[in-house]
């Protein structure tokens, strides 16, 4: 991953300063300020290790939910509610972030995001009761929220010129986060004294080593941190042989009617059931295989095996998105082997577990390719911002009931045939929406219709 990233942040500092010096803005104005390289190493390094700690929160606990559940006293129910959280946190902070990043810059909010992550996570497990385990995984999610709204509008402002290859890393990292957390929670927590508090509570240093890179960005930008100044309005005196002038960079457009628009409503609806079939996989996978007689380690590895597979394909698939004009064969690609993958569980959870896990992690790469689609559905930073808080927000609202319906179904049908029947049902408009927002579009024309 290290090779990718010093590759990609090479070839993006040419691409800028090139685009910088030969190439006027759209309307004919000055060009912003070129970054300074110094400035792009440290986003592709603050962009990985913030996309490494988007997931740990939820995958850990989900390799620990049972003991987590006796330790605190939880009913099936309460841990439904537990594992809806996340989508619940997504979309209420979620739709802070555009405005957030105005003020501040994007990169001071992801900045003081991976800060609530880290005080949420240190806090959550010592807080003796589940209120308080709540507010503090609250607190962890809020950061994950606004960071998760704001990485593709950092790349797009950043790398417009790899948005494909830059979502691809951000997803990668993502990804290895995920299966990361879920593989070695369990061995953690053994190898800790066999205490669920000590190996929820070591995922808080990941994140504070996530909070580094964005500081020198913060300090040299001041309260707009330096990948807003780049891209603001800016007032530059010309000397010459005239008299000076004052040169107007190009400002933003106003907001978009982004509710006129059918391809961002098709990519949010996409986006939460495909959040919704990601929050149960990273909730309850592990459960479901624990019920079906897999040992508790084991589990925990086939969660990570489901996690991990998007690991590489998170960067392949941005990339083949990026190639094609519309991404509605991906779409039914995925969704197939998620239909696989869930009638594995129904028929034969033990028998074909591992095969299971690969098909459903497969599957579960409709994430990156949701984020890649917010990129290319919008034409303009400010577009992509608006669309992302959107189809993010609207999304993890549309998921919300799904993990805690099937906590309510397992423990009235005392089974997992009821809640693996509605993963399959999901996953059928899920493929139909995923077609509509591939088709190649941007909002800023429908919504200007």
């Amino acid at each position: 991953m290290m090779g990718v990233m010093a590759r990609e942040e090479t070839r993006t500092a040419k691409s800028m300063s090139t685009r910088s010096s030969a190439t006027p803005p759209e309307g004919g104005g000055p060009l912003a300020p070129a970054p300074r390289a110094w400035a792009v190493r440290l986003v592709v390094v603050g962009i990985v290790l913030s996309a490494l700690n988007l997931r740990p929160a939820i995958t850990s606990l989900g390799a620990l939910l049972e003991e987590v559940r006796d330790g605190l006293g939880m009913s099936g129910s309460v841990a439904g509610l537990l594992t809806s959280v996340p989508p619940l946190c997504f979309a209420v902070f979620g739709v802070m972030a555009p405005r957030l990043a105005r003020r501040f810059g994007a990169g001071a909010v992801v900045c003081a995001g991976m800060v609530a992550i880290t005080t949420g996570l240190l806090i959550r497990p010592y807080t003796g009761s589940t209120a308080g385990f709540l507010a503090a995984s609250a607190l962890a999610l809020m950061g994950i929220a606004v960071s998760n709204v704001l990485m593709p509008v950092i790349v797009k402002r950043w790398f417009p010129d790899r948005v494909g290859s830059m979502t691809g890393l951000y997803s990668m990292a993502l990804a290895l986060g995920t299966s990361a957390a879920a593989a070695v929670t369990v061995p953690v927590t053994e190898a800790l004294g066999g205490s669920w508090q000590s190996g929820l509570a070591v995922w808080a240093g990941l994140a504070a080593a996530a909070v580094l890179p964005w500081i020198p960005l913060v300090r040299d930008g001041g309260p707009a941190s330096a990948e807003s100044k780049v891209a603001r309005s800016v007032h530059t005196r010309v000397q010459g042989a005239g008299p000076v002038r004052h040169v107007h960079a190009r400002v933003e457009p106003p907001a978009l009617r982004i509710t006129r628009s059918r391809t961002a409503w098709a990519l949010a609806v996409f986006f939460g059931l495909q959040a919704t079939a990601a929050y149960i996989t990273m909730g309850w996978m592990a459960q479901i295989f624990r019920d079906a007689g897999v040992p508790a380690g084991t589990a925990g590895l086939l969660l990570a095996v489901t996690m991990v597979m998007g690991v590489p394909l998170a960067f392949v698939i941005p990339r083949v998105a990026t190639r094609l004009p519309h991404q509605g064969p991906i779409v039914l690609a995925l969704g197939v082997c998620g239909l696989a993958g869930y009638a594995g569980l129904y028929l034969a959870p033990a028998a074909g577990a591992w095969a299971w896990a690969v098909l459903l992690g497969v599957s579960n790469c409709a994430f990156p390719l949701a984020l890649t689609m917010v990129g290319m559905r919008a034409r303009t930073g400010a577009g992509v911002a608006q669309l992302s808080a959107f189809a993010q927000s609207t999304g993890y609202l549309i998921s919300i009931p799904g993990p805690l319906l099937v906590g309510v179904l397992y423990q009235h049908s005392g089974g997992w045939g009821l809640p693996i029947a509605l993963m399959i049902g999901l996953m059928i408009p899920q493929m139909a929406v995923g077609v509509l927002a591939g088709r190649d579009r941007t909002v800023e024309e429908e919504a200007a219709r």
